[in-house]
This record gives structure tokens, sequence and C-alpha cells, in this order.
């Protein structure tokens, strides 16, 4: 399965700035921000205002992750951080 990097607009504090990311990730956030309530451009708002020393788009990808791994029914994480470490290896 080939899902193509798709470069997109969103609005950050007012001001328009372009995010790279494949089109599974898109959809991803698309999902999480209407289960929320939230536009997209708040949820990477969200995400932009958490991250530490990472890309923007690195960021989207970790969060997206983040949010799929919690268990069900686990509170959902609206820092956009990560919760936990892997610590056995996969």
């Amino acid at each position: 399965m080939k899902s193509a990097v798709v470069k997109r607009s969103v609005v950050l504090s007012g001001h328009r700035t372009s995010v790279s990311l494949e089109d599974t990730f898109w959809l991803a956030l698309r999902e999480i921000a209407r289960n929320r309530g939230v536009s997209v451009s708040g949820l990477v708002g969200q995400v932009d205002g958490s991250r530490e020393h990472v890309n923007l788009s690195s960021a989207l990808r970790l969060y997206v992750f983040e949010q799929f791994r919690r268990p069900v029914g686990a509170a959902p994480n609206p820092t956009g951080t990560a919760t936990s470490r892997v610590s056995e290896p996969v």
C-alpha cells in the first residue's frame, strides 16, 4: 500500500503554514478532530503548541500514532505528546 505525501496548508496562530503528511495521516487527523469537535487546524495547533524538538510533520505523525496506540476507553492525550515509551523490543 502506497500513501503519497501531500502538502496542505493550515492556519496556526493566524498564520498560514504548509504541512507535508501522507494521506493516511491526514485522514487520521480528520477523524481525531471530528471526534473531538475541533477543526483540523485547531488540532494541528494543539500539537504544534506542545511539541518540543521535532518538526511539525513528525510531531503530527507521532501524535496520530499515540492516539491510535492508546488502549480502548483510555482518555485521549490532548497535549500531543507521547504518554509512554515502548520499553521492550517489538
